[in-house]
């Protein structure tokens, strides 16, 4: 029934023109292709695909298969028929879709995995990613720094192999995977390479940049808490070996002795807030660090430097990376970065952080982000500043990824098996979050409605407070622009606030009706 569906739009778009596919036949062909993957019918597929007659339609429309072709990849084990099958549906899709469309549709896929399936995911879509990457002739650079960002991004929440056993079991496959990025990168480091060979005056610095972005990234996640030393029973330690291809990049590219010697500036956003720059500044600082570390301590990449260097002048350009290093091992107070960030759009970010790092413990059972280690930490982030008259506005990103992280472990986490221990701390969490937040959400919007009113009765240009800012002057029209603006965040909040009480009271219904 499915491959006749797709038969059927098949030879109805066959007689169309490249510039009259509509909406709809996009549509119809996501559908029906979905359709032949989830019923087993890849084989069929597959000939649709490699018949030349539906070249372009592939061409155009071939991309939205990407996502229920992962997923059914993902259902079948390895050797079995139909995975091949759609391996080969995957490969046909890289050579013959256009190639703008299936990059957005491959960053897409990568952005939305997470956990467990984060590293399968990368390292099965590298290979097509790298194939339309190489064929793209507009903003080659800035695309494959997208890419290598966007990998990165993903990679950083998963916990780094740190044990032998760790390494050699690599229960993410974060070793295999790291190791793979090197290789989809090689590609763009041989062209920067060859454009440098072919002039010593080239100029087109735009790769290179997202190259060096992506090895400072790397410097500073996994390697900076990678264990590094040879380990008996592992023939090639994968961090060891990612660590030399980094160092390989650097030196190929023209930028390991600048970065080791001159600390070299890359071009990088300019931050209006201070915060954010000096979070820039500190990866930067852990990054060379870490590459100091790497060449003078581990002697990867050491052969690279002319032997004219006097201990004594080492020891002095290597000073500032020694004080970065000692101060991440030197004792710091308990959570210091959520107390002491004064940014809710900061706080928010880390929240975000703490949930995905309870995602991975209730999977493979870490301690630290779960029962009494996680209680502590949730009486920090389930609380208002300044209980009822905290700025709702102001904190907005910090209650909302707070309400998140609530809303994801009421669902997660049932009160008859309370790994978190949320469930054991809930009346402390309505007391000091839920019930003051709810109380300063009614004050807030009673406060911003009435300003509405006042403003709508009193047509005059003047200045309005928000946030405890005083904005410049401006029409009443603007102002009411700017006070419905807080409004809708104020709703936005409410909304989810209301959904998690909703949950909690199900769940908590439940339980007494089962104990009685």
């Amino acid at each position: 029934m499915a491959v006749d569906e797709l038969q059927a739009i098949i030879q109805r778009c066959q007689i169309l023109e490249e510039a009259d596919f509509k909406g709809e036949d996009f549509n119809l062909f996501q559908v029906a292709g979905q359709k032949c993957l989830e019923d087993g019918h890849a084989a069929q597929l597959l000939e649709v695909i490699q018949n030349e007659k539906n070249k372009v339609i592939i061409k155009n429309m071939g991309w939205n298969l990407i996502s229920p072709l992962v997923r059914c990849i993902f259902m079948y084990k390895q050797g079995d028929d139909k995975r091949e099958q759609c391996l080969r549906i995957l490969d046909q899709l890289a050579q013959l879709c256009n190639p703008k469309e299936l990059f957005l549709g491959l960053l897409e896929q990568i952005e939305q995995t997470s956990g467990e399936q984060v590293c399968q995911t990368v390292m099965l879509l590298l290979q097509p990613l790298q194939t339309v990457l190489l064929k793209l002739q507009n903003k080659k650079a800035y695309s494959v720094g997208l890419s290598l960002a966007m990998i990165m991004n993903q990679l950083t929440p998963l916990p780094v192999p740190y044990t032998k056993q760790q390494i050699q079991e690599d229960k993410l496959g974060l070793c295999q995977c790291c190791n793979a990025v090197v290789d989809f990168a090689k590609p763009f480091v041989n062209e920067v390479v060859k454009n440098t060979e072919k002039s010593s005056e080239y100029n087109d610095m735009e790769l290179k940049e997202e190259l060096i972005k992506f090895c400072m990234k790397s410097l500073k996640y996994p390697l900076l808490t990678a264990q590094l030393e040879q380990l008996e029973g592992i023939e090639e330690h994968p961090f060891r070996h990612f660590a030399t291809e980094i160092i390989d990049i650097l030196w190929n590219i023209g930028e390991l002795i600048p970065l080791v010697f001159v600390h070299h500036k890359s071009k990088s956003p300019h931050w209006e807030n201070q915060e954010f720059a000096d979070i820039e500044q500190k990866n930067s600082a852990d990054s060379l660090a870490c590459l100091s570390y790497l060449i003078f301590v581990q002697h990867l990449g050491v052969e690279c430097f002319p032997v004219v260097f006097s201990p004594s002048y080492l020891l002095l350009r290597n000073m500032t990376h020694i004080e970065v290093l000692l101060k991440r091992i030197s004792r710091i107070s308990d959570k210091c970065l959520l107390k002491t960030s004064n940014h809710a759009g900061v706080e928010g970010y880390i929240i975000k952080n703490i949930k995905d790092q309870i995602h991975l413990a209730l999977t493979y059972d870490n301690i630290w982000f779960t029962g009494h280690h996680l209680i502590s930490l949730l009486d920090l982030v389930l609380s208002l500043p300044e209980g009822a008259e905290t700025d709702l506005l102001q904190n907005s990103d910090r209650i909302m990824a707070s309400l998140n992280l609530l809303r994801y472990l009421v669902i997660k986490d049932c009160e008859s098996d309370n790994q978190t221990g949320v469930w054991t701390t809930l009346g402390k969490i309505e007391q000091n979050f839920l019930k003051p937040l709810r109380v300063g959400l009614n004050m807030s919007k009673a406060h911003y409605e009435a300003e509405i009113k006042n403003k709508k009765e009193n047509r005059k240009v003047c200045s309005v407070t928000v946030s405890g800012e005083k904005m410049p002057a401006m029409t009443t029209g603007m102002q009411l622009q700017v006070l419905h603006s807080a409004l809708f965040t104020f709703d936005l909040i409410e909304s989810v606030l209301a959904r998690v009480e909703e949950l909690i009271e199900v769940k908590t219904k439940a339980v007494m009706d089962e104990n009685s």
